[in-house]
């Protein structure tokens, strides 16, 4: 049985709070992970008109008749297909009270959804940091300069461009960078969720400003990094 990793609570707090805060990434991640939690493609559409509807229009609880409106499928297709979000508890439904006006009214929470998001979202993190982390120790032990280049190709699932090559050659032959802190940074930079080469450009920058030279010091910087935020 294949072992997942482990999530950062931290991390995984911080995106559910993202998540909570702006739709932009949603619908991403939305679509990248409805296999693994088993949602239709009806039913992710009906999440988005959802979110439609309350970012766009600031409607928090659209009726099944405006849902219906804008939905390419059956009356009893789409009702069944809400019925299973909120019976699975993708989605619930939350009852406010108006301050001002002292009325009751109901909103849909996609909070349930957000953590779920979220977690699978760390636990994938979690499992790069910790391939990173090994490729580190390789590197450590001494493996060749490729390795380096390979793991970079891996995290960004592509080619490097030229000029990412010679970015890297640059670290190694005129900053005289250990090949091991290199790959520290990018592991922090897919920490961060951050992975671009200016930004693990800038944390280079930043552990040469501090004297950070090795492994074990970038991790202890990075520690009271996130301890004083």
């Amino acid at each position: 049985m294949e072992r997942k990793s482990k999530p950062n609570i931290a991390l995984q707090t911080g995106l559910l709070t993202g998540l909570q805060e702006t739709s932009v990434q949603v619908p991403g991640l939305l679509l990248k992970y409805m296999k693994p939690l088993k949602l239709s493609e009806l039913e992710v559409v009906l999440i988005l008109q959802i979110m439609a509807f309350k970012t766009a229009e600031q409607n928090d609880f659209p009726t099944p008749e405006q849902l219906l409106e804008r939905m390419n499928a059956e009356p009893a297709e789409v009702m069944a297909a809400l019925e299973r979000l909120l019976k699975e508890g993708y989605v619930q439904i939350d009852e406010r009270l108006d301050p001002v006006t002292d009325v009751q009214y109901e909103v849909y929470n996609m909070t349930p959804l957000w953590a779920k998001l979220a977690t699978l979202r760390a636990e994938e993190l979690a499992a790069e940091v910790e391939a990173l982390e090994r490729e580190s120790q390789t590197a450590e032990r001494g493996g060749g300069r490729r390795d380096i280049f390979s793991v970079f190709e891996q995290e960004f699932a592509r080619p490097l461009t030229p000029m990412e090559c010679e970015t890297i050659s640059m670290w190694l032959d005129k900053d005289r960078l250990p090949e091991e802190l290199i790959l520290a940074a990018l592991k922090e930079a897919v920490f961060s969720g951050k992975v671009h080469f200016k930004y693990i450009d800038r944390i280079l920058l930043e552990w040469s400003r501090n004297q950070v030279r090795t492994v074990e010091q970038a991790r202890e910087y990075a520690q009271r990094f996130r301890g004083g935020r």
